[in-house]
């Protein structure tokens, strides 16, 4: 039988919380699944990994104002808490962390998590600002949270490697774990944005599957030069109508730069718009 999942809103709530878990004042291990809310499949797998591996699950749902551009998707960015909240009940977890809009930022707060080199091509280039959001955002979780482990969806590849980083860089306790991608029957990844995709867009999304595959096999049949990878991929997306590709690219999976020479590690990783909803997903060019 299926119980509540209890949910605390603020800082102080979540800390107290997470004290009585202690049994006999003993510390449990404690795994934290970051998420933005309108949780899908692919967050309950992470969920799911998370309590087999640790004593404690927290997930937090926060649409992160601060990783959106000025005229990107914030306000539309798809909500639904109670429905979220059932979905973490069925995974048995033991504290939602879902402070409401405006509750988690100090009011004055002015200091911000700046990454590196890696956060700076790809979704950095098309998104300015978004992963200091990010790095920002996830700093204050981990703090607030201090979890043992954090799980993190392979599908935002490149926001797995700025976690990575903040995490080895700033000497934090913290193992992070990251998750394949969870796609839909005909291969779509899964995304919460998938909900503003229509009957047709969403036909013509999976021109971004198709294409990785595309990669992976041109890589198979012998193909090693990234241009030449990079057009296979082009060339599925081009034949959709309406998809316009932001980068269709293969670079190297740690530091996301590009290569001379591609590898089965090698990461082929899109972003396109779809009838203007933009979805991202990626791939290892070999097993």
């Amino acid at each position: 039988m299926r119980t509540g999942v209890r949910v605390v809103e603020t800082v102080g709530e979540l800390r107290r919380a997470l004290s009585t878990t202690a049994a006999r004042g003993v510390p449990r291990s404690v795994g934290l699944v970051p998420t933005m809310g309108y949780l899908h499949e692919g967050h309950a797998s992470l969920l799911r990994h998370a309590r087999g591996e640790c004593e404690v699950v927290v997930a937090s749902i926060f649409v992160n104002p601060t990783q959106f551009a000025p005229n990107g998707d914030y306000t539309s960015y798809p909500r639904d808490l109670p429905r979220d909240l059932a979905l973490l009940a069925d995974e048995r977890v033991d504290l939602a962390f879902a402070p409401p809009p405006g509750g988690f930022y100090p009011r004055d707060a002015d200091t911000l998590v700046v990454p590196g080199g890696i956060s700076e091509p790809l979704e950095g280039e098309h998104r300015p600002g978004h992963f200091q959001g990010v790095a920002t955002v996830v700093t204050m979780l981990f703090n607030a949270v201090r979890p043992h482990r954090a799980y993190f969806g392979e599908k935002d590849w490149q926001q797995l490697q700025v976690v990575h980083r903040i995490v080895r860089d700033l000497l934090l306790p913290i193992d992070v774990v990251g998750l394949p991608v969870v796609r839909e029957p005909h291969g779509l990844a899964l995304s919460s944005r998938n909900v503003r995709l229509g009957q047709e867009p969403r036909k013509r999304a999976l021109c971004i599957p198709q294409a990785l595959a595309a990669a992976r096999g041109a890589f198979a049949a012998g193909v090693t030069d990234p241009p030449a990878l990079e057009r296979a991929m082009a060339d599925v997306i081009a034949r959709a109508p309406d998809v316009k590709a932001d980068y269709a690219v293969v670079v190297d999976a740690d530091s996301l730069q590009p290569l001379t020479r591609a590898t089965a590690a090698s990461r082929a990783l899109i972003a396109a718009r779809v009838g203007g909803v933009r979805l991202i997903d990626n791939t290892a060019l070999g097993d």
